[in-house]
């Protein structure tokens, strides 16, 4: 899959965060992702699909306090009933509950498993602008349901050795999943995380990414913050932990230019079509001509004066006839 299977996203579509590498940014970007989509305006509804849950607790929700979360919907619950709100203005979470360690299992012999959460989501979808789910670290079954559910997927990718290990499996994952379960899946992108200006190997990695993807990596890059670190701590995005911290001008700029790629454009004016000439009434012809006409001469031609009205007097007929 490369930059040709990029996509616009249209109003309450979804975009599933998915890596089966664990700790490449990829809970850290969907938290701040969203919470800066929605200082942009923008409505948001945060899908914590990860066992571990630190997408919900990164954004102020105790888990332990969770009556319905991601396990109960997928199992059947009411999905409104299980969104709560968070501390970023526009920003809505579906949190995840500890049950939902155990869901592969439950949802092996269920009818239309991989398309529990597509299902799930189609009576809350279009409250929002965006939805971002939050998936395990892995190519489970819970990841699939994520990819089944999506309308386009983002890859962080850590600027880290080891970065591309794996990343085919990933691909050939998504690619199956559009073959059999969601020919709309798309590429939304892939996000450079934990980039660490001080080392070349950071720039080699980004470099190979940046060929590996062309066009499908976003320009902003997200470095290394201690700020970043610290703020899932205190149950909040980045931009209200420390909204002048250079993770958060990141996080900013990455939002801009998600939008300015997934957000669909004003359709352009269509030109107007040319309409058909109206016919024109034909010339009057000129008073002589009609005249002319009448008296039985064709259009054009000149009669003959009568006798008197302006004719030559014959003087030699008129000298014979006096003889």
């Amino acid at each position: 899959m490369d930059a040709e299977g990029l996509t616009e996203i249209r109003a309450g579509h979804v975009v599933a965060f998915a890596n089966q590498k664990g700790g490449v940014g990829k809970t850290t970007t969907a938290v701040n992702l969203g919470a800066c989509l929605a200082e942009l305006g923008r409505r948001v509804l945060l899908v914590d699909l990860d066992p571990q849950g630190n997408a919900s607790t990164g954004v102020g929700v105790d888990r332990a306090t969770v009556k319905i979360g991601t396990y109960e919907v997928l199992a059947g619950s009411n999905t409104g009933d299980a969104i709560v709100g968070t501390p970023a203005a526009g920003l809505d979470v579906l949190p995840s509950t500890l049950d939902l360690a155990g869901a592969e299992i439950e949802l092996t012999s269920a009818f239309a498993r991989e398309g529990k959460l597509r299902a799930a989501l189609a009576a809350v979808r279009g409250r929002y602008d965006f939805v971002l789910v939050d998936s395990p670290p892995s190519l489970g079954l819970l990841t699939v349901n994520a990819l089944t559910a999506a309308d386009a997927v983002c890859v962080p990718i850590q600027c880290e050795y080891y970065a591309l290990e794996g990343l085919g499996q990933l691909l050939r994952t998504i690619e199956l999943v559009r073959e059999s379960l969601n020919p709309q899946l798309a590429l939304g992108g892939v996000a450079l995380t934990m980039f660490d200006a001080r080392t070349k190997l950071a720039e080699q990695v980004a470099a190979e990414v940046r060929l590996h993807f062309g066009g499908a990596v976003f320009e902003s890059v997200i470095p290394r913050s201690v700020r970043l670190s610290e703020a899932p701590g205190f149950g909040k995005p980045v931009i209200l932990y420390d909204g002048a911290s250079r993770g958060a001008q990141a996080y900013r700029a990455l939002a801009r230019e998600a939008l300015g790629r997934w957000e669909p454009r004003p359709a352009e004016p269509r030109p107007a079509e040319p309409q058909p000439a109206e016919p024109q009434p034909a010339a009057e012809p000129p008073e002589n001509a009609v005249a002319s006409v009448a008296c039985g001469a064709a259009p054009g031609t000149r009669e003959s004066p009568a006798p008197g009205e302006g004719s030559v007097p014959d003087t030699e007929g008129e000298q014979e006839w006096a003889k």
